[in-house]
């Protein structure tokens, strides 16, 4: 019972059943509607027309046959949870231009394995590649500010990570769980680490710490304690500061700021 459908028109939004397998966009679509093909699992692939701008909230969760998505260079936005668990995806290549993704958008894309983000990217939002299993490498570009809340939590196939010069923040639980993870480098412009950051991330043999020449690294149990509730830490040994972050001595439990002396 495969069927064809056509969609068309600015914004257009679509109820479809699961069987839906094959979809022919009119030339002139420009943005694909919240939920529009959710949980259309006979969905395999997905190419979109360069008029295409914008991609709704959930336009594309839970399509768990769709295993490629072409997405075009007119693209601009993608919203919340657009692809979230899409278990057959296994590769997507972001156009540049894309300035937001979507928390979640990624999330649950257990055969994901590599990814791509463009330079027009400044940040990661909240848990954007979480439980994303399979995901072994992803290059994160000069240019991204802010790795957000449970961005790759759960990510146990990922090895490293590069991180840009230009990060200034990691968020809470950013790379909890990551089992995989072997070795990581905070660049020195990162000024804030938020809490359980990298709990669980059993494999990690160092996690080298850099500071800005003149700065102290400290500790609090909440982000919002007042100055005098900050300890500075010495921060200069990684492989007790992957200690520290994998939390046998409690470590994890608390945030993490960078500081002008």
């Amino acid at each position: 019972d495969s069927t064809t459908i056509t969609a068309y028109g600015s914004g257009s939004r679509i109820s479809l059943s699961s069987n839906i397998n094959f979809v022919i966009f009119e030339a002139n679509l420009e943005s694909i509607g919240n939920s529009a093909f959710f949980s259309c699992s006979g969905l395999t692939s997905v190419s979109l027309p360069s008029s295409v701008t914008s991609i709704g909230d959930s336009a594309f969760s839970y399509c768990s046959g769709l295993t490629s998505v072409s997405l075009p260079s007119s693209v601009t936005s993608i919203g919340m949870r657009v692809f979230s668990a899409c278990s057959g995806l296994t590769e997507i290549l972001i156009p540049e231009g894309v300035t937001s993704i979507g928390n979640y958008a990624f999330s649950g894309c257990s055969g994901l394995t590599s990814v791509s983000l463009p330079s027009s990217v400044t940040s990661i939002g909240m848990h954007v590649f979480s439980d994303c299993s399979g995901l072994t490498e992803i290059v994160i570009p000069e240019g991204v500010t802010s790795i957000g809340t449970y961005a790759f939590f759960g990510c146990s196939g990922l090895t490293s990570v590069s991180l840009p010069s230009t990060l200034t923040s990691i968020g809470n639980f950013a790379f909890s769980s990551c089992t995989g993870l072997t070795e990581i480098v905070i660049p020195e412009g990162v000024t804030s680490i938020g809490r359980y950051a990298f709990r669980d991330c059993t494999s990690l043999a160092s996690l080298t710490i850099n500071t800005q020449a003149g700065y102290v690294w400290q500790k609090a149990s909440s982000s919002s304690a007042s100055d005098s509730s900050w300890t500075t830490v010495v921060v200069s040994n990684p492989e007790q500061n992957a200690t520290w972050f994998k939390g046998t001595s409690g470590y994890y439990d608390y945030y993490w700021r960078q500081v002008a002396q």
